[in-house]
């Protein structure tokens, strides 16, 4: 199968390159693959999976609507699946937005429902700029690359985003997240700066591809106070921070930050394709058809969303990521002092990256990071990586890892540095 694959498959594919194994069963933490063997997956569909694989309530939730007869095609009619997923999303987002909020849903990847809050805060705004963030990563679509890091010719004004490793500043800390403030609010100000008012800021709570960066909550209150004062709507991100990820039920709930408008994919759909953006009802200026889809009605994916928002929420799932996250960092850092690859360790709840680094030059190591991934697969344990030049390991393992899952999966990432440092 694997050769087949790689006989008719684009030479645009990802993840099959990295992770040579044939998935034929899973539940939870654990895929097991064609040849019988058993991996515990911390990639969990790049966070997609907040219940890990084959939840029994979203089995059950699928099989509901399967044996219902309920269409499962239907653009973006009313229908009682659709009703229910809305109802559970409100009662979970932010209190300033639900009040007062409208949703649009997407095409199926969150890629889209970013076009779409880029339509909307243009449409809204009449202004075309946008202010994105070093690092930042928001999907594969034109837009969606505009506004990520690495891009062109756009109409994108870049600013730092703050992190302590590799400071752009070179200070760390409140002090670099300070400076990363102060540059975003003279450049809007100053009329000489080249930027005209923008039609919006988009920023991810936390950096997932761009190597695990936590926002720091005061420069997070920072960014919205700016984008307020000056009438710049505040897009969050919240494709991979959303529903409990990040030991909070969205990103922006750390900083209690609420943003004009949220962009939510990944787990919304409860392990099947569903894209939304939720915003301010004074944002709805856009026509009919403004932003459309074909597949924007997926039925089990709200059928399935519906029940693992619920589920999060009723077993304080999000509390739960924020204990246990805290435990693996702590225990990542530990690590440290003991192998000099590791050049820091960081994230938020279960969103967490490992930075590698030649020792000698403190330089980044993409070719030790491909290295400990495959040391991982070895052992059982399937990773990815992101983070600039490919050199931070990432863990996303589903809100409902144990205590001993977790030290499972440490024990073989930490096995897996040192045999890939002897390689």
């Amino acid at each position: 199968m694997l050769r087949r694959q790689a006989q008719r498959e684009s030479a645009a594919r990802t993840y099959a390159r990295s992770l040579p194994i044939v998935p034929v069963r899973a539940r939870g933490l654990t895929i097991e693959g064609a040849d019988g063997r058993r991996y515990l997956d911390c990639l969990s569909g790049a966070g997609t999976l907040a219940l890990g694989h084959n939840h029994p309530v979203v089995l059950e939730a699928i099989r509901g609507v399967l044996d219902s007869g309920a269409p499962l095609h239907v653009l973006d009619l009313a229908t009682p699946v659709k009703d229910a997923f809305t109802t559970e999303l409100f009662a979970n987002l932010p209190a300033g937005l639900a009040a007062d909020a409208r949703v649009q849903f997407c095409g199926p990847a969150g890629t889209d429902a970013v076009e779409a809050a880029l339509t909307l805060v243009r449409t809204a705004t009449g202004r075309s700029g946008l202010l994105a963030f070093t690092g930042a990563y928001h999907g594969m679509t034109a837009g969606a690359l505009e506004a990520s890091g690495g891009a062109r010719d756009t109409r994108v004004t870049r600013l730092p985003y703050p992190q302590d490793y590799r400071c752009p500043f070179g200070v760390g800390g409140a002090e670099g997240a300070e400076l990363s403030a102060r540059w975003t609010q003279n450049l809007l100000d100053d009329p000489k700066g080249g930027v005209e008012p923008p039609a919006g800021m988009i920023v991810e709570p936390v950096q997932g591809e761009g190597g695990v960066h936590p926002s720091p909550d005061d420069w997070l209150r920072r960014m919205r106070e700016i984008t307020a004062a000056r009438g710049i709507p505040l897009i969050a991100d919240e494709v991979q921070t959303g529903v409990g990820r990040t030991g909070a039920f969205w990103g922006v709930d750390h900083a209690g930050v609420v943003p004009d408008v949220m962009v939510l994919s990944k787990a919304i759909g409860g392990s099947l394709p569903l894209a939304v953006i939720v915003y301010r009802a004074e944002l709805d200026q856009w026509a009919p058809g403004a932003h459309a889809g074909t597949f924007r009605g997926n039925q089990l994916a709200m059928a399935a969303g519906t029940a693992t928002l619920a589920y999060v929420r009723q077993n304080g799932l999000a509390d739960r990521a924020r204990i246990l996250g805290a435990r693996m960092l702590a225990s990542l850092r530990g690590l440290a002092p003991h192998h000099a690859a590791i050049g820091d360790v960081r994230g938020r709840g279960l969103m967490i990256g490992v930075e590698l680094i030649d020792p000698d030059t403190g330089g980044a190591a993409p070719a030790l990071a491909v290295a400990v991934r495959q040391a991982c697969l070895d052992r059982g344990l399937i990773v990815e990586l992101g983070g600039r030049h490919s050199s931070v390991v990432r863990l996303l393992p589903p809100l409902t890892l144990t205590d001993e899952q977790a030290a499972a999966v440490l024990d073989r990432l930490a096995d897996a540095i040192p045999a890939a440092t002897r390689r």
